[in-house]
């Protein structure tokens, strides 16, 4: 039984946490993501859209995020598992960065839809 197993939701969410701590003093990428996420719901406040726009971005956000730490996660046990560069690691981290590339992407689909919601207003 591993350490994480089985233990108190409080307790669960101080892991979590832990890991999103780990992620943005790690990874530049997850502090832009993070960046972008901040600006874009100052612009939110700004614009004051309605709910559902709230929800596609927030959502399209925290898919961006999500993508972000997976990846991270992936590249860290691969390294861990295989330091030396092997091309099945290769492509199990191109996959992982595809993720996150095809979810920032979809967030930008959703801040192009609600730019133009918001031209045409």
């Amino acid at each position: 039984m591993t350490a994480h197993k089985n233990q108190s939701f409080p307790r669960r969410v101080r892991f979590a946490l832990g890991g999103l701590t780990h992620g943005l003093r790690a990874e530049n990428s997850l502090k832009i993501q993070v960046a972008v996420f901040v600006v874009a719901v100052i612009a939110m406040l700004i614009l004051r859209p309605g709910p559902l726009w709230w929800a596609l971005v927030l959502l399209a956000s925290a898919a961006v995020i999500a993508a972000e730490l997976f990846n991270t996660a992936i590249e860290h046990l691969a390294d861990h598992l295989h330091p030396q560069i092997h091309p099945q690691i290769q492509i199990v981290k191109d996959c992982a960065a595809a993720a996150v590339l095809v979810a920032v992407l979809g967030a930008l689909a959703v801040a192009l839809a609600l730019l133009a919601h918001l031209l045409t207003e």
